[in-house]
């Protein structure tokens, strides 16, 4: 036990506080001797206080206690964890009982596993969720050191192979040598095993079409053989050859031929007998080819897009054409193109992850989109509320355009087991989406099904949309499956329901348990005129009842592989119901807003016999409307791309007129290039450096171009996450900045102009590549002199694994446990002010107080036993009443009352009167004049003097006026 000072320095405030108190005391303090002393005493101790409190009084206690945090590397590139726990494990045991221990792990970041305790470490799991694909030691010792205090013997137990790829850890030891923290290493070296990695792939930043380029690839391997070296171009082979690789880095040059244009992503492969991991045998780049503009065509019917190839060709317009299965589902990919026409797609044949790329690629990188109609297209597509009517100039709400006939709607829904997780989410998403395209005049109503039908919403009028949609979002999933109940349920509700057209959407992922009379059922549907369209979800559905339920009841059947596709054939199902989406008289098109189209159409315009209804939006321009008006030629800017709506088809069904007109492939190309991305050779240099995380970005710009003030990158990966980084000026023309990826794989990058109005994009988009793992690059085999440094730096020791006791051998340090005292020694002053103001304040007789206490407790001692003390009281008594009696003339004046004893007039001092000193005949207040018709009455004591003194007897001779007794009580007062 000890005391020390923070601040000892302002102890020399207690000098001049000493003299202040003795001049205090010295002085006149207007307090009697008494009081004064207190007041003085208690105001001296609390600046004593006050100063001990601003000096940091602390006690401490000595402590003997290590804290040991052990911070344990889970990369990908540390191995297996076993041997690992079962030291950490042994370790401990050597601890003494006070000693602490932790654990944390770390991956991208850290996380603690075990807080400082001093429980013995048994049964060790690291179990803390981390981003593996990186090593950040850097982190795991920030976190490590955030647990120790620093004032003990505190150090951190870093095991690890040294291969950081991401921070720096001997940044982070410097810190913790100025916090006084150890870093113990025990070294986990990598096992030896015969790798060969692809390092790096180099390819031209801009090619041009037909233009014949090298490839640059390094090898890295760890032994000696012969192996393939492949390459591909978007997935597509388009070369391979032999190589011998020798242990180290190796360089190969292959040559490659430029064939199609945009942007496109190389990839280099190794092949050898031997590789005992083929996680790093890939690399990739990204380049952009130069040449004639390429386009998608998705076609929802196969070989139904004649015209518009004819068109493209005779434009000298590549393109490829698919169906919308065969839809990419990475990003990169659709970086290839410079526009996508959609030529009658239905929404249930695009999936949810096709539709989100497509948006993300016209928003962000400026790729252009065009959406021709048909029956399966616009609403009748399903596509109410999609990336793809986002993007879109027109949507699928009509508005009230016309009168469309009252839908009663059913929508018999699968709860079971096999639905949990994403299922049943889309399939409430797709119920949601559907009752939102409903009118207030149509009904609707939900059952969901497992081995019992259960009601979540009656049928009812769409009066609360609201209260419907919180009901559908709380079906939950469980039970088996049973269709025939809740289908006859629902067939008997809508029998009650009036409506222009019934209907039933039924949907189901598994084999209904048992069997019903589906056929009496069907018939009193068709009784009834209703149909029925069935869904079933993925392979082990009962397809076959699905498809001959709906074939019966005149409905459709839909296949969901993709589950993401319910909320699509929802929509369309609902929308298919009122078929006066589809518009199907002739009418020659009026222009509305043609703007630099309008040479194109100032010769007149072919007739159209059909088109699907949609409503324009607000920010759109519609050059072309029927006479409803609806808009039958839209387009507008979405993001950094364009986008055109043509709502009649180009098959020839409803525009026979249109595809056999002359000037037909010259205004089809003329629409298709204006979604073409609006910059041409970019005057913008982009250069990244990857390194772990870490995407260092570097922009230059050429020429006359005027730099920009404000640049922002966007990198999007595979994920969709959109990052916005913003790019600063380090000098005229240049700018750099940074993004941090928290995974492998390939990432699409744009430049934007941000201002106030909009948000302009720059040159064209290119890409990056974080290709693998670094934990799965081969090492350079410098890790353990990084870590050597570090222990030395921090004072820490390289550990061994046959030693575990060396952890806790060495004694701990000494360290102080402290003990604030400033909230004491502040709550003493506190209490001691109080009693000070009291002292100074408040004239009571504080020492009567006390001589009649000490006088209580005297008596209580001598007093006899039995009848002595109630006799003794008695007196007392009687005395007290002939003083006041004599006070208030009770009692003659000439005839003073008899003197009683101290012992019986209960003088506290017990002194008898010749001790004390007779008190003058002054001091003793009487009535000075007899009153008329009243005997004189002997002077008697104040009150307040009846407890304190005797009274003496009174002289007739001296008679007091009330100014005398005025004069002696103040005079009483001032002591």
């Amino acid at each position: 036990m000890g005391v020390q000072f923070n601040h000892p320095w302002l102890l020399l405030l207690l000098i001049p506080l000493t003299i202040l108190m003795v001049y205090a005391y010295k002085s006149d303090f207007r307090l009697s001797k008494g009081r004064k002393k207190w007041a003085i005493g208690i105001r001296s101790t609390i600046l004593v206080l006050l100063v001990l409190m601003l000096s940091g009084l602390q006690t401490y206690t000595i402590l003997y206690q290590k804290d040991v945090v052990y911070l344990v590397d889970r990369s990908l590139s540390m191995p297996n964890g076993e041997n690992l726990v079962h030291w950490i494990e042994q370790s401990a045991e050597y601890k003494e009982k006070q000693d602490r221990t932790s654990i944390v792990s770390s991956g991208l970041g850290a996380a603690v596993e075990r807080q400082l305790s001093t429980s013995l470490l048994e049964e060790v799991q690291l179990n803390a969720t981390l981003k593996r694909e990186f090593s950040n030691l850097e982190a795991g010792m920030q976190l490590s050191s955030s647990l120790l205090n620093s004032k003990g013997d505190s150090r951190i137990v870093m095991i690890t192979d040294g291969e950081e790829n991401v921070g720096s850890m001997l940044a982070a030891g410097r810190l913790l040598k100025d916090r006084g923290i150890a870093v113990d290493v025990l070294e986990s070296p990598q096992p030896v095993i015969q790798d060969v990695a692809v390092e790096e792939l180099i390819v031209p930043d801009k090619l041009y079409q037909a233009e014949s380029f090298y490839f640059e690839v390094m090898l890295r391997s760890t032994y000696e053989g012969l192996g393939e070296l492949r390459l591909y171009e978007d997935n597509r082979e388009i070369g391979r050859q032999k190589v011998e690789v020798t242990p180290g880095d190796n360089r190969f040059g292959l040559k490659g031929l430029a064939k199609s244009t945009g942007l496109h992503r190389y990839r280099a492969e190794i092949y050898m007998d031997g590789d005992e991991q083929s996680a790093n045998n890939g690399g990739y780049a990204f380049t952009r080819v130069e040449g004639p503009p390429q386009v998608l065509v998705v076609e929802g019917e196969e070989n139904t897009s004649g015209n518009i190839t004819g068109a493209l060709s005779s434009g000298l317009i590549q393109y490829d054409v698919i169906a919308p299965e065969l839809l990419p589902t990475e990003l990169a990919k659709y970086g290839a193109y410079d526009s996508i026409v959609f030529n009658n797609v239905s929404g249930d044949q695009v999936g949810g992850r096709q539709m989100d790329l497509i948006e993300q690629a016209v928003r962000s990188y400026g790729i252009g989109f065009m959406m021709a109609g048909g029956e399966k297209s616009y609403g009748m597509g399903g596509y109410f509320k999609t990336p793809i009517e986002k993007l879109l100039p027109v949507s699928m709400e009509l508005e009230g355009k016309r009168e469309i006939p009252s839908l009663g709607l059913i929508l018999v829904i699968d709860r079971s087991g096999s639905m949990s997780g994403e299922k049943i989410e889309l399939a409430k998403e797709a119920a949601m989406r559907t009752v939102e395209l409903l009118r207030p005049k149509d009904t609707v109503g939900v059952v969901a099904f497992d081995g019992q039908p259960w009601w979540v919403v009656t049928p009812q009028k769409m009066t609360n949309k609201e209260e419907i949609l919180g009901q559908i979002q709380s079906i939950q999933s469980e039970g088996g499956t049973d269709i025939y109940p809740a289908l006859s349920s629902a067939v008997q509700e809508l029998l009650l329901v009036e409506a222009q057209r019934k209907h039933i959407i039924l949907l189901t992922d598994g084999q209904s348990a048992g069997n019903g009379a589906y056929d009496g059922l069907i018939q009193q549907m068709k009784d009834d005129n209703m149909t029925l369209s069935s869904v079933a979800v993925g392979q082990d559905s009962d397809k076959m009842l699905l498809e001959m339920l709906a074939n019966m009841a005149g409905g459709r059947y839909y296949f969901a592989q993709d589950a993401t596709t319910i909320p699509a054939i929802f929509s369309r199902e609902a929308v298919m119901m009122a078929q006066s989406y589809i518009v199907d008289k002739p009418f020659i098109p009026a222009v509305q807003d043609a703007g630099d189209w309008s040479t194109l159409l100032e010769n007149g315009l072919p007739t159209v016999y059909g088109y699907v209804a949609t409503t324009a939006k607000s920010t759109a321009q519609t050059v072309l409307v029927s006479p409803e008006p609806d808009p039958l030629l839209a387009r507008w800017q979405y993001g950094s791309g364009r986008t055109v709506a043509w709502t009649s088809d180009l098959t020839g069904k409803w525009s026979q007129d249109w595809v056999s007109w002359s000037a037909f492939s010259d205004v089809l190309t003329q629409l298709i290039k204006w979604t073409f991305p609006q910059f041409t050779s970019s005057p913008y240099e982009v250069k990244t450096t990857v390194a772990g995380n870490q995407v260092q970005l570097q922009v230059d710009v050429n020429g006359d171009e005027v730099a920009p003030d404000h640049m922002i990158a966007l990198v999007t990966g595979d994920d969709l996450e959109e990052k916005k980084v913003t790019l600063y000026q380090e000098a005229p023309g240049q700018y750099t900045g940074e993004v941090m990826v928290d995974q492998p794989g390939a990432y699409m990058l744009s430049f934007v102009n941000e201002t106030a109005d909009e948000d302009k994009i720059l040159g064209q988009g290119t890409g990056l590549i974080v290709p693998y793992s670094p934990e799965y690059r081969i090492a350079s085999g410098d890790s353990s002199q990084g870590l050597t440094t570090l222990a030395e730096l921090t004072g820490g020791r390289m550990l061994a694994w046959d030693q575990p006791q060396e952890l806790f051998a060495s004694k701990a340090r000494p360290s102080r446990m402290l003990h604030d005292l400033s909230y004491a020694l502040l709550v003493a002053a506190l209490l001691l002010w109080v009693a000070d103001i009291a002292v100074r304040r408040l004239a009571l007789p504080w020492g009567a107080f006390a001589t009649r206490f000490t006088a209580a407790i005297l008596r209580r001692r001598s007093a006899p036993a039995g009848e002595a003390a109630p006799a003794a009281g008695l007196k007392r008594l009687a005395a007290r009443k002939d003083r006041t009696a004599a006070f208030y003339g009770g009692g003659s004046a000439a005839k003073p009352p008899p003197v009683a004893s101290p012992a019986e007039r209960g003088d506290a001092s017990g002194r008898s009167p010749q001790e004390a000193g007779a008190r003058p005949a002054s001091a003793v207040r009487a009535v000075a004049a007899p009153q008329p018709h009243a005997q004189a009455r002997p002077a008697a004591a104040e009150p307040n003097d009846i407890a304190a003194a005797p009274i003496s007897p009174p002289q007739p001779q001296e008679q007091s006026t009330s100014m005398d007794r005025l004069l002696a009580a103040k005079k009483r007062n001032s002591r």
